[in-house]
């Protein structure tokens, strides 16, 4: 039961010191009498245990002002009524007994207090309104290594130089949370005023020792940037890392195991590893604790990986298990793309080595006819556009020089200048030399391949004889032009390429679309620029300014000199018809030089059929009498064997009227018929039947 009841204090000093020690000692007696709990509540506050002296003495309750007394228990009504009678009496203070009892339980409770003060942690200093030190316990005494006996009584500044305890009493204004350093201690103190009746009597410092605290923030912060440092860096690196602890679960995953593994973070984190790979090398090594190296496993998504996976050991128990991943494939990718980059590297400084960029684009060409001027021009112009261009000649008139050119001088210059000799591959390898291919797309590709479109990237590419390309691959070079990309073989990847493409032949293509060799369509598409290079003997011109420039460079390469050639020997050069052009010319001039001894030519040392005095012979040669080859025998000159061949295979053409009957009338193939056709410019309307 609980009852209440307000009194009204009487006594006219209120309820000080002395009276409320009288209070306390009858509530003890009526406690132990009725086994009852009394309390006091003053002004809406907190119910005060009626036996606490110090907490009532701190109310300060004055004469005629209002408490209630409340009682807890059995039977409560008279105890009540009998403590509120006593609290509304005088309190006599005169009686001897009553003051020895008063005075035990003050001295009791200063003596608690004091106890109190002594075994607090904290540090405590108290000073009165005149900065007296009233109180100085022993944790003030060990932080400021100050003894109480030499600090009670004194004036707080005249003690403590750091103190602040008297403009706190002055001012009345608290200073919290401080920290300062004394002693070589970090110290948090509280200093605050001691209110009375509204003004300040004094002040009180309560300081504790942090040091310890600091230190182990710092550390703290240390480790926590260690952590930050080393997250950082796991999820930087490209290999996968994986960690569980000693129940097997996942932990921790990179981004990178992540990646490699084709997993989300929430669908592997704080699994069971013996879920997700019960017989795999974790669960090994988080049973024996002895580590794997090198295990190689295959994962649904078609990854190979090669993992290390060691033991987390820790005071000899094995705490977890970390595993190192690596992704296999893209290993083999690299590896082969660096095989590739540097196959490409390879090429090209090779075809640097063969062929440096001119000063000028077009110096390497040699002429001043007024055909050969006008081929330039369109030359020039077309360097300027994209645009596919068709280079038409005679072998050996340069087609090759004029290609190279119009790279230079085009916006492309920076880019390989790649060149495909398509008579010059097998047609069943020319595919994979343009396109390049896959490994394993036939027996022997045991690496991809880079074709030769691929290489020209961002360049010029070089289709030379495209004529002799068959009607599979002129398709296959149509896709090309038109779209800009292709497939290697074997491959399935679509490849784009930005590439001037350039043909070149000596053929008649015009010919050949009309006898169906060669795809009307490809033709069109080759043919948007074309450029014609007449063939030496239609630029006699030029003959001598050639001679010049051959004799100059060979001579360097040989250190050999020509200073003259003879008129007779000029002569013969200039009436001969050069069926091998320009090249033919070189090789002459290189053969000159290497076998002369003097720095002059002269007429003998031309080969005979060169000859200004073998006109019998040359006529021969152009007559189409069927007295030809009886006259080139009786000659007294021996012509080269090639011109007989000539001869001979131009005869059974007109004769027979088809590579097949020709073939078989000379002992040879209709192929090999059809090819010397081609070398010797003879080629007839005939069938291949």
């Amino acid at each position: 039961m609980i009852l209440s009841k307000e009194v009204v204090i009487r006594h006219s000093k209120g309820l000080h010191a002395r009276v409320l020690a009288m209070v306390v000692h009858k509530v003890s007696e009526l406690e132990k009498r009725h086994d009852l709990k009394f309390f006091i509540i003053y002004k809406d506050k907190k119910k005060i245990l009626a036996t606490s002296l110090m907490p009532l003495v701190l109310l300060k309750v004055k004469q005629n002002e209002k408490i209630i007394v409340e009682v807890h228990g059995e039977d409560p009504k008279e105890p009540l009524d009998e403590l509120c009678d006593f609290l509304q009496s005088d309190f006599d203070l005169e009686d001897k007994s009553t003051i020895n009892q008063v005075d035990n339980i003050i001295n009791n409770n200063t003596i608690t207090l004091e106890h109190v003060f002594s075994n607090i942690p904290n540090g405590i200093i108290a000073t009165d309104e005149k900065d007296i030190i009233s109180i100085f316990n022993e944790e003030a005494e060990r932080l400021l290594g100050i003894s109480s006996g030499d600090a009670i009584g004194k004036k707080v500044y005249e003690i403590i130089e750091f103190t602040n305890l008297h403009e706190i009493n002055r001012t009345g204004k608290s200073e919290l949370m401080v920290k300062e350093i004394i002693n070589n201690r970090i110290l948090l103190i509280n200093r605050t005023p001691i209110i009375i009746d509204k003004k300040p009597k004094g002040a009180l410092a309560v300081f504790n020792d942090i040091s310890k605290l600091e230190k182990v923030k710092d550390e703290l912060k240390t480790v926590k940037d260690l952590k930050e440092r080393l997250q950082l860096i796991l999820e930087t690196v490209q290999d996968g890392i994986c960690v569980i602890n000693s129940d097997g679960y996942i932990t921790y995953v990179n981004k990178a195991y992540l990646r490699i593994l084709n997993e989300k973070e929430g669908d592997i984190l704080n699994k069971n590893i013996r879920d997700v790979s019960p017989e795999g090398a974790r669960i090994k090594v988080l049973k024996t604790g002895e580590s794997i190296i090198g295990a190689i496993s295959y994962k649904e998504n078609g990854v190979i990986i090669v993992s290390n996976v060691n033991p987390i050991i820790i005071d000899g128990e094995i705490t977890g298990v970390v595993s190192i991943v690596k992704n296999v494939t893209e290993v083999q990718k690299l590896s082969e793309k660096l095989t590739q980059v540097s196959a490409k590297a390879d090429y090209l400084e090779e075809e640097l080595m063969r062929t440096k960029k001119p000063d000028s684009a077009f110096s390497k060409y040699i002429g001043h006819s007024g055909k050969i001027l006008d081929a330039l021009a369109t030359t020039l112009k077309a360097a300027k556009t994209d645009t596919t261009v068709l280079i038409r000649g005679e072998s050996g008139t340069g087609k090759e020089l004029i290609a190279e050119g119009i790279h230079f001088s085009s916006k492309n210059s920076k880019g390989p200048f790649i060149r495909v000799n398509c008579a010059a591959i097998p047609q069943n390898l020319l595919e994979s030399e343009l396109f390049g291919y896959e490994k394993g797309a036939f027996t022997g590709a045991i690496k991809r391949k880079l074709g030769k479109f691929e290489l020209a990237q961002n360049g010029t590419i070089l289709l030379d004889e495209i004529g002799e390309m068959d009607k599979s691959m002129q398709a296959k070079v149509l896709r090309v032009i038109q779209e800009k990309e292709f497939q290697r073989i074997g491959g399935e990847e679509t490849i784009k390429i930005n590439v001037r493409i350039i043909a070149a032949t000596h053929r008649n293509l015009e010919e050949m679309v009309k006898s169906m060799e060669f795809r009307e369509d490809l033709y069109y598409r080759l043919n948007v620029i074309p450029i014609f290079l007449p063939p030496l003997r239609e630029r006699k011109q030029d003959i001598a300014p050639l001679l010049e420039h051959f004799i100059d460079k060979i001579g360097k390469r040989i250190n050999k000199r020509i200073t003259i050639v003879t008129n007779d020997a000029m002569e013969s050069l200039l009436e001969y018809k050069w069926p091998g052009n320009i090249r033919e010319l070189e090789n002459l001039v290189e053969r000159i030089m290497a076998l002369n001894e003097t720095e002059v030519i002269e007429l003998s040392d031309l080969p005979t059929y060169m000859r200004k005095d073998i006109n019998t012979v040359n006529n021969a040669i152009k007559s189409k009498n069927n007295n030809e080859i009886d006259m080139l025998i009786e000659a007294d000159e021996i012509l080269p064997l090639k011109e007989y061949e000539k001869i001979i295979i131009e005869k059974a053409l007109k004769k027979y009227g088809s590579y097949n009957a020709a073939g078989k009338a000379l002992g040879l193939t209709h192929k090999t018929v059809a090819a010397k056709a081609r070398q010797y410019g003879i080629e007839k309307k005939v069938t291949w039947e």
